[in-house]
């Protein structure tokens, strides 16, 4: 079925691969359920997008106008470097598009010999000669050694040191007062040897007798000498415990008796008055509630004092 309105057409078919939208100028398919997605846009009919005409018509000066010579070079396509055999190299395909580095190398060229400079600098890094382990080496970070050889006329005629170099290469004394380690073991002495402990250190050095186990008896005997013993005032004076201070009172009981008299009291109107809890409307009441603050009558008509009057009066600043 075909539309024609003011130049252009709508077209609306209906196919075996579906049905086109009349609204969609580019041609889309309205899904059907059970077919494929390819199927529908292969079954597309092909669409015009325009020709090399230009949208205005061009003037006769601008048909017949020459361009410079800048805007025709501005105006040659780029040249496509891969081409033919050169398609796709690796040179070109590492290098983000650009010319390669490599180059091809001449015959002249491959016959020049190198300066001695050139030879110096083509030199790889040389690891140092030496023994892996060595001592010198090992402490000083696998720098060159701080150790060189002697020659032979420095061994043949030694020169004599300066005074300044013989101080120097001098160990470090150490202080006068300065005693060394006692030697182990040390020799005792002969009269040591032969020398006899009196009774108080060998009761000293005797080992306690206890049983079998970490734990001691909760009983043992009291010798004569510290029953009969009596102690010094000092003693009987720190063995005296800490007083109380005058007038301590030691903490009420939690329980205690409840008199007859104070059982049988009445308590009066004033004690029953604040005996009694607050009643309280809950607060999403009192929102609602415009009279929930009353004055009571008698502040109404109260009489201020004059120091209420006076702290009441604002502050002149």
């Amino acid at each position: 079925m075909n539309h024609t309105c003011n130049g252009y057409s709508s077209i609306k078919e209906y196919g075996e691969f579906g049905e086109y939208d009349e609204d969609d100028q580019r041609g889309t398919v309205v899904a059907q359920d059970g077919e494929y997605d390819r199927i529908r846009t292969r079954g597309r009919p092909e669409q015009n997008w325009g020709t090399q005409e230009t949208i205005w018509p061009l003037n006769r000066a601008t048909q017949s106008a020459t361009t410079t010579p800048r805007v025709d070079v501005l105006s040659q396509p780029k040249r496509i470097f891969q081409t033919g055999v050169h398609v796709n190299r690796p040179i070109w395909q590492y290098s983000c598009g650009r010319t390669s580095q490599l180059s091809v190398v001449g015959p002249n060229a491959m016959q020049g010999s190198a300066s001695e400079r050139v030879q110096q600098l083509a030199m790889h890094k040389t690891y140092p000669q030496h023994v892996p382990n060595r001592t010198e080496f090992m402490y000083s970070c696998g720098r060159v050694s701080p150790i060189w050889d002697v020659t032979a006329s420095t061994i043949a005629a030694p020169s004599e040191p300066r005074p300044r170099t013989v101080d120097l290469s001098g160990h470090k004394t150490p202080h006068p007062l300065f005693q060394p380690e006692r030697s182990l073991p040390w020799d005792v002495a002969s009269a040591a040897k032969t020398h006899r402990t009196t009774g108080r250190t060998q009761d000293l050095s005797t080992p306690k007798l206890r049983a079998e186990g970490p734990f001691r008896e909760p009983q043992w005997p009291v010798s004569e000498n510290a029953l009969n013993a009596v102690a010094s005032p000092r003693c009987t004076e720190l063995a005296r415990a800490k007083s109380l201070a005058d007038g301590f009172q030691h903490a009420r009981e939690i329980q205690w008796p409840v008199s007859k008299a104070a059982r049988r009291a009445t308590a009066s109107g004033r004690l029953n008055d604040l005996a009694t809890p607050i009643q309280r409307v809950n607060m999403n009441i009192l929102q609602f509630n415009p009279d929930a603050f009353q004055v009571k009558p008698l502040a109404l008509t109260a009489q201020l004092s004059s120091r209420v009057a006076e702290l009441a009066m604002p502050i002149n600043r």
